[in-house]
Order: C-alpha cells, then sequence, then structure tokens
C-alpha cells in the first residue's frame, strides 16, 4: 500500500500510542516537515524531547510522550489562509480558544496560528493539534 501523507501517518501513530499510554513512538519515514510539526509541539509543551536517527535511508524519529495530546491531525487538502481568515479558521477547527494550536506553513517557516498573527504572514493550514 502507498503511503499518501508521511505527515499524517506521524500524527497518527503519536495519536493512538497516547491513547494507548505508551511513553514513547517512533516514526518512520521522517521528513523536515514532520520535524519542525514537531518542534512547534514540544515548543508548546505537548510532547517531550525527540531524537531523529539517521539510518542512511528515510530517517527515524523517537518521541518521548508526555500524555498531554489528545488529537493531531492534518488538514487536507491544504487550505490558503490569508491573516484575517486564521481567527475564522481556529474557530472551526479547535475546540476552544484557551487551548489548541493551528500549525500555517508560511513564507516564515512551520508556525503556530498565535505566532503568524504576529508576524503578520497568511499560509497553507497543515495540521492541528490540542
Amino acid at each position: 500500500m502507498v503511503r499518501m501523507s508521511v505527515l499524517a501517518d506521524a500524527l497518527h501513530n503519536i495519536t493512538s500510542s497516547e491513547k494507548a499510554g505508551n511513553r514513547q513512538v517512533m516514526i518512520r519515514p521522517c521528513s523536515r516537515v514532520i520535524i519542525r510539526f514537531l518542534e512547534v509541539m514540544q515548543q508548546h509543551g505537548y510532547i517531550g524531547e525527540f531524537d531523529v536517527i539517521d539510518d542512511h535511508r528515510a530517517q527515524k524519529v523517537v518521541v518521548q510522550l508526555i500524555g498531554r495530546v489528545n488529537k493531531c491531525k492534518i488538514i487536507s487538502p491544504q487550505f490558503s489562509v490569508a491573516v484575517e481568515e486564521i481567527e475564522n479558521w481556529v474557530n472551526s477547527v479547535l475546540p476552544s480558544r484557551q487551548f489548541g494550536y493551528l500549525v500555517l506553513t508560511t513564507s516564515e517557516g512551520i508556525v503556530d496560528h498565535e505566532e503568524a498573527r504576529k508576524l503578520h504572514v497568511g499560509g497553507k493550514a497543515l495540521g492541528f493539534f490540542y
């Protein structure tokens, strides 16, 4: 079977491992987008440390879970989100205003919706987590 989205598989593995109560999960294959998405999750305290293992093929990532992720998914297709529309997207995707983050890919890199609003840039909606 062909993998349609490596990022979707990675986020599904994280969610499944959290529900199963595992303390760590191995994600393979790995890409720069996955690493940057994990860095955003780590900045906000949803996951612990993660290690990138280079096996001279497609890299692997071992993520330490801390039990805080309830759901993380991609948004497919990747819709364009203007700066003015970020609030509408947050309201439609996240369950509450107090927690959760929408991840966007912008000209400034892969950032969450709060940082995109600060930088005043729009982009494409990659996914969300809470």
